[in-house]
């Protein structure tokens, strides 16, 4: 199970700019009952390794995140192929082996992934 987070603020210039409302994605991939692990983007090249209990998520939620929880499984060499990816919405859908290349903002990655879901 992956858990896509989607974050209202972020410290980057350009997607304060360029982005509307949620500014900032990363994937959450679950571990074991209670541990997860959040892939943050920091710059290309660089993944930090977050690891969270659901009770971080809960607080995340309550500082405006938003979550939505997808069913697949990441690839077995994500970490690997995540040095290459320029953005956070890129390292999401390439946790979910998704191809869509017109999907370049958070926003935009967020309706299509609510659409798939009310389906």
């Amino acid at each position: 199970m992956i858990i896509i987070a989607f974050a209202p603020k972020t410290s980057k210039i350009l997607p304060r700019m360029f982005c509307k409302v949620p500014h900032h994605c990363a994937p959450i991939i679950r571990i074991a009952k209670n541990r997860y692990i959040m892939l943050q983007f920091i710059r290309r090249g660089h993944i930090a390794q977050i690891y969270l209990t659901w009770r971080a998520i809960k607080l995340l939620h309550s500082y405006g995140w938003l979550f939505i929880k997808v069913c697949s499984c990441p690839p077995k060499d994500l970490m690997k192929r995540a040095r290459n990816v320029f953005s956070c919405v890129k390292l999401c859908k390439l946790s979910l082996n998704m191809y869509a290349p017109l999907i370049q903002t958070p926003r935009a990655l967020y309706k299509k992934l609510k659409r798939q879901m009310a389906l």
